[in-house]
């Protein structure tokens, strides 16, 4: 029996003047596979995602849904978002269910079982999922090279059972399990587990990029880059929380852009030709991490010396990424030039700022 060749879908990028820009709205495509008609939070950053990501896909995508918020959200009886096909998967199990749907397909179609081109291929991970729980298995696709994209949709926590810490909650940041008290008054004591970096480093031959919700463009062109990518993909984007975070509902975007402006959520692309690094993604301002903290009630409860540790760290970021750093970044690691975040004095001047 002849072998039928696997044709591939290709889709183009979309134009972006500069990448970082504030705003900047080109003409995107009519389809919808992600509607209306499910139960996520108001301003919900995973299902922001979710809807620029399927967009970015198309009508021809499967998408796979590890246990998580998105899976509760949106798979309630009779009501589902999904305009494409879907399947839920184990938390556990995103990697291997996922290299399941791709090989199913290259056999299918090689054995002519299947007419059509190849579809995209989507796993949607929480962070929990990708970064925690199924990071072997997710590694286990990557490393094997099946054709689909994987995406942590990185919300910083276990939202889904109740705000619980994960490995990727950041510093400072206060959870069910991470409470603030007498003798840990930051909450969360480690930083955040570098995923992306993981994925990078571990699996060279493959695509690998971070994004945000406040930069749509440039998430939707990484999302094709992804697919277009003959082999495995891993995209992680910050999909901030307003049940976690607590912030006001339609901030989501406004910390989506600061928390890559305050140099806490590094945006690049991982080269796999040339085994490096891509940092040409510029923000348009560069600014004090006290301006992304000072919007979120998780990080309310923190001092002086806290929020210098992380500026410290934020500093770090750029400098790892070859940015120069301005005098005021420097300065905002000295303890001396910074108020607690807890006194509600402080709180309201700085929040004049915004």
């Amino acid at each position: 029996m002849s072998i039928i060749e696997v044709e591939r879908q290709i889709l183009p990028m979309f134009g972006s003047p500069n990448q970082g820009a504030r705003f900047y709205n080109p003409e995107l495509p009519a389809s919808e596979p992600f509607v209306p008609g499910h139960r996520t939070c108001a301003g919900c950053g995973p299902s922001i995602q979710y809807r620029m990501t399927s967009k970015a896909s198309g009508d021809n995508t499967i998408l796979v849904g590890p246990t998580g918020c998105m899976y509760v959200a949106n798979s309630s009886y009779l009501c589902t978002p999904y305009n494409v096909p879907w399947a839920h998967t184990q938390i556990g199990s995103a990697g291997s269910f996922t290299a399941g749907i791709a090989a199913a397909y290259e056999a299918m179609i090689r054995k002519g079982k299947y007419k059509g081109t190849f579809p995209n291929i989507i796993c949607e991970a929480g962070d929990g999922s990708a970064s925690d729980i199924g990071i072997g298995s997710i590694s286990g696709a990557l490393y094997r090279n099946h054709d689909c994209l994987i995406i942590c949709y990185d919300n910083e926590q276990y939202a889904n059972t109740g705000i619980q810490a994960s490995s990727r909650t950041p510093y400072g940041g206060m959870t069910t399990f991470s409470p603030p008290g007498p003798k840990v008054p930051e909450a969360k004591t480690l930083f955040p587990k570098d995923l992306a970096r993981m994925m990078a480093a571990g699996h060279p031959h493959c695509y690998v990029a971070t994004a945000s919700v406040g930069y749509p463009i440039d998430l939707m062109n990484k999302v094709r880059k992804g697919l277009n990518f003959k082999g495995a993909s891993f995209l992680m984007v910050y999909t901030p929380c307003q049940k976690g975070f607590v912030y006001e509902t339609p901030r989501s975007i406004d910390l989506g852009r600061l928390v890559v402006e305050c140099g806490l959520y590094p945006i690049w692309e991982w080269d796999n030709n040339k085994r490096a690094y891509d940092y040409s993604f510029k923000p348009q301002n560069m600014r004090p991490v006290s301006e992304y903290l000072k919007l979120q009630g998780r990080f309310g409860h923190l001092h002086a010396e806290h929020i210098a540790t992380l500026q410290r760290f934020a500093n770090q970021q750029w400098q790892m990424m070859g940015v120069p750093l301005p005098e005021a970044l420097i300065k905002a690691t000295d303890v001396k030039n910074l108020v607690n975040m807890s006194s509600a004095e402080a709180a309201a001047s700085l929040a004049e700022t915004v």
